[in-house]
């Protein structure tokens, strides 16, 4: 049967361009436009600015660097995911995770660092920066009343 190319743009959202199903094994580097579903098991490195779909029962051993990855299997390996991370039970990751959104479901196994970065922006890193990132401190208008207290009375002696 000939395969007919299509452009992302004429594809509904959501749908899969392509699928690794289970019982198939792929090792390599993975490159792909659109959104690729892994039921299977893959190994090596994973490229994309789209979706990628780790399917609940998929092994992926890969360094990820991709748009949006949504896991219900199983994750071994960095993943950098330039617009969002979704983890959803039973997935199992193992490896670092950076991105600007992480999603996070009960149930899920994580076992890595995270780091988040706003699409853009420069996050300040000392105290310093983060003392200027807050802004000037509000400036008081009225004075806080002074407390004063009583000497202790001494206690009777028996």
């Amino acid at each position: 049967m000939p395969s007919v190319a299509h452009s992302v743009s004429d594809k509904p959202d959501g749908e899969i361009n392509t699928l690794l199903g289970k019982g198939s094994e792929f090792e390599g580097k993975l490159t792909f436009e659109g959104t690729v579903r892994i039921d299977g098991k893959l190994s090596g490195e994973i490229f994309s600015d789209d979706v990628l779909v780790v399917g609940e029962g998929a092994h992926v051993s890969a360094e990820i660097e991709v748009g949006v990855i949504i896991v219900e299997g199983n994750v071994t390996g960095n993943i950098r995911a330039k617009r969002a991370v979704e983890l959803h039970a039973p997935a199992r990751v193992r490896g670092n995770i950076e991105t600007p959104s992480l999603y996070v479901d009960k149930g899920v196994i994580f076992e890595g660092n995270c780091r988040m970065e706003g699409a853009g922006q420069a996050r300040p890193t000392t105290l310093n920066g983060l003392a200027s990132a807050a802004g000037p401190k509000p400036t008081a208008t009225a004075q806080t009343p002074s407390i004063s207290a009583a000497p202790a009375a001494t206690p009777p002696k028996k």
